[in-house]
């Protein structure tokens, strides 16, 4: 087998620097050095391999976020598997459906979350592997009393495993996302030239990047590897909380760290005098992604943290990414960035082009990566046209200059009167109101205009009411055309949102029922 010149392992840096932490755990401390992620990751292959699963298999992992999280997956990741995490809220039927449609053979869950999982696989004669992490179950193998006890000796032939990811499932059904196959002659740490490419901000052993999502979400997930490939220190919190966001930051001298919009406004609403009290002066860049973030939230951020916020668009699917720093940014506010010339084009419904301004379908031109749907051909089908284009399902609009901004979701578009309106930008108005601490703006149906709009809002205090209602809709239309405004409001107590800040707006509907609309 071949080498590649851009071979990276956590291997490499594991035996230079063996106590190097590789994972720390925000609140616990708990830490996962180098060596024995490497060795550990080393004896779960083997495991694997002794029990019958062979390059091409699948494994899934239903956990928190902890230190064995990333031991499975690089496990998964030298072992020629395919690996895929599922997200720790779901429901036993949910998580059945994952681990049966990808076709899952071996399987590792935390102990909280052993009733969920043993409910998933009744009647599941696929799954020969059952690791239980940090508990005990008849029928499970306790990870740690069998793992750590198998050899650490590495297989034969590491080769690099794919991960299959699945969607949110913020529309229905949670899609298996695939890249590429697994090649059998592509050995393990052989990422290409585009790896090395992608290191534009520096990674190496001096970095300390904070990942405040959890861990089965793409994001946080790809970089806490990306970032063990050049041996920098991944700190993960058990769970987002804001203020524990800047004590992890002035505890650890974390330099880099990636959020979500709804992460912004929660550390925003800090008291000053809680802002003020931690020292984040070794943060060199701040990323933030996943959902779009209002244009006063990110200002805010910009005042705050200063011109180190970054952000970019992509998506699981990883169709294209457009990304812009901030000076760029304070010059093109909203906007997610500028394209390659030529790689990006907005088209209508029916595939015509639109000029600057227009908002329409926005399509990739040149695909970074073509990805299918997991058995679902045509779906797979669907997000690429004649040309090879791709897409990913927004909408949005290229300024003059060729700048790209976002509207929403092709599925999300409210048409009213026969006019477009784009929730995304009602959302971002109505987020800047004193007493909105959430908010999701639906199309519901009206008999004049065939939709109306309706926001659903929970509150940062207080309860709703008719005049608090009036009030915001008044509010609203001081700051946007009328027709864009909600003629209805509904409070909520919560709303379906992801840890990852995408609103599951198929569940919104079931969640406000009985909820009086006001």
């Amino acid at each position: 087998m071949t080498l590649h010149p851009a071979l990276l392992r956590p291997d490499d840096i594991a035996a230079r620097l063996p106590e190097q932490p590789a994972m720390i755990m925000a609140v616990s401390g708990d830490v996962l050095t180098y060596g024995q992620l490497t060795r550990h990751s080393i004896q779960l292959a083997r495991l694997w391999r002794e029990r019958g699963l062979r390059v091409g298999d699948h494994i899934a992992v239903l956990m928190n976020n902890r230190p064995e999280y990333l031991e499975a997956i690089w496990a998964a990741r030298r072992s020629g598997l395919y690996y895929t995490p599922i997200n720790w809220h779901l429901t036993a039927d949910e998580v059945r459906y994952i681990v049966e449609n990808c076709d899952a053979r071996a399987l590792v869950v935390s102990e909280n979350l052993l009733d969920v999982a043993e409910a998933a696989l009744t009647g599941n004669d696929r799954v020969v592997v059952k690791l239980a992490v940090g508990g005990e179950r008849s029928g499970w193998d306790r990870y740690e009393n069998t793992v750590y006890r198998t050899s650490d000796a590495p297989l034969e032939q590491e080769i690099e495993g794919q991960q299959l990811l699945y969607s949110s499932g913020t529309t229905g059904r949670p899609k298996g996302i695939l890249h590429s196959e697994i090649d059998p002659d592509r050995a393990f740490g052989d990422v290409g030239a585009d790896m090395l490419w992608q290191n534009t901000y520096g990674w190496d052993e001096t970095c300390v990047d904070l990942e405040p999502g959890p861990l089965y979400h793409a994001a946080p997930l790809v970089a806490a590897m990306r970032m063990h490939r050049f041996g920098g220190s991944v700190v993960v919190m058990e769970r987002f909380d804001a203020e524990t966001v800047l004590r992890a930051i002035e505890q650890y001298r974390v330099t880099s760290a990636q959020f979500v919009p709804t992460m912004f406004v929660r550390m925003l609403r800090l008291p000053e005098q809680k802002r003020a009290a931690y020292d984040l002066c070794s943060l060199r860049m701040v990323v933030h992604a996943a959902a779009p973030c209002p244009v006063d939230v990110k200002h805010r951020m910009i005042e705050w943290l200063g011109p180190i916020v970054h952000e970019y668009y992509s998506a699981t699917e990883a169709a294209g990414r457009v990304a812009i720093g901030p000076e760029e940014w304070l010059r093109h506010p909203g906007s997610v960035g500028r394209p390659e010339p030529g790689a990006l084009v907005i088209t209508a419904e029916d595939g015509t082009p639109l000029p600057a301004g227009e908002d329409g379908v926005i399509w990739f031109t040149k695909p970074e990566k073509r990805f299918s749907y997991h058995g679902d051909a045509g779906k797979s089908a669907s997000m690429y046209n004649e040309r090879g284009w791709a897409t990913m399902g927004d909408l949005g609009h290229l300024d003059a200059e060729g700048y790209l901004f976002l509207t929403g979701r092709s599925g999300d578009t409210i048409i009213s009167g026969g006019v477009n309106i784009y929730p995304r930008e009602v959302e971002d108005v109505l987020i800047g109101h004193d007493l909105v601490d959430d908010v999701a703006v639906i199309g519901i149906p009206d008999e004049e205009y065939g939709q109306s709009v309706r926001a659903v809002i929970k509150l940062r205090h207080g309860a709703g009411s008719p005049e608090l209602a009036a009030e915001i809709i008044a509010w609203c239309r001081d700051r946007l055309a009328h027709y864009k405004c909600p003629k209805s409001i509904r409070f909520t107590a919560e709303l379906p949102r992801t840890p990852t800040g995408k609103m599951m707006k198929h569940r919104l509907e079931e969640n406000l029922a009985g909820t009086p609309r006001i």
